[in-house]
């Protein structure tokens, strides 16, 4: 069957000296993997080698059972060139589309996960934009989109919320990833895995919920990479292993 959708590449592997197979995540059909035929050549449909982030239009069609799809056209409409002028936005967005391939099954549809890595790429390329905002705003959205973010505006066991707690309560809070959300100094011992909250992961915490309530609240750097070491801790925990960009792009 063929079918055309809007895709970003994800990532790539030299199959033979003409060849590649490619991994997609396309808008409608999630991600997909499929073989390029002849992708290297420079008079090939796809104009030579399929880069990484690159996003276009893709024609493929499925395989049966296990066997790769194929890849038919793809016309890019965006390289991404800009997001190689510095090493930070560079990995932050290797960083995202590893991710994004990682919390989603091949075949599932997700076009709110594939509308956000878009927006987020998009972001990540401009020059006044802040990588450590968009990296935290990202995760945080992708986790909520596949359902592994919990309740962060109180404690999952005691339902404490953070607004109300008492300040020598908010020094012991923690995030615990098995629990699915924040814990009160109160019933921490309580989870079986966790790691402390400190003041800025609280602050970035809150700027996160309200964005969520779309309010416009600034995140400073230090408050999202505060975040960013937390979710990207939620990550490994729920994936049982550590994304090879996390150590790039997580500061």
């Amino acid at each position: 069957m063929r079918h055309r959708d809007r895709a970003i590449c994800l990532r790539t592997t030299d199959y033979s000296e003409t060849s590649q197979v490619v991994h997609f995540l396309t808008r409608e059909g999630g991600p997909v993997k499929m073989i390029a035929k002849g992708a290297k050549r420079p008079k090939s449909k796809t104009g030579g080698a399929l880069d990484l982030l690159a996003e276009g239009d893709l024609v493929y069609s499925t395989g049966r059972g296990e066997a790769l799809g194929t890849l038919i056209e793809f016309a890019e409409t965006d390289s991404r060139t800009a997001l190689r002028r510095g090493a930070d936005r560079l990995n932050a967005a290797l960083y995202l589309i590893e991710l994004a391939e990682a919390m989603i099954p091949e075949g599932d549809p997700h076009p709110d996960v594939f509308d956000l890595l878009h927006n987020g790429l998009e972001r990540l390329a401009q020059d006044d934009v802040p990588v450590p905002a968009v990296l935290a705003y990202c995760q945080w959205r992708m986790l909520r989109h596949v359902g592994l973010l919990g309740e962060m505006s109180s404690c999952v066991l005691c339902g404490t919320r953070t607004a109300d707690a008492a300040p020598g309560d908010l020094r012991h809070m923690v995030f615990s990833s098995r629990r699915g959300g924040l814990l009160c100094g109160s019933c921490e011992s309580g989870a079986p895995d966790r790691i402390r909250i400190d003041s800025a992961a609280l602050a970035g915490i809150n700027a996160m919920l309200a964005a969520e309530a779309g309010k416009r609240v600034p995140i400073d750097d230090a408050h999202a990479r505060a975040v960013s070491r937390m979710l990207a801790y939620h990550i490994t925990e729920q994936l049982g292993k550590r994304l090879k960009m996390e150590r790039y792009a997580i500061r």
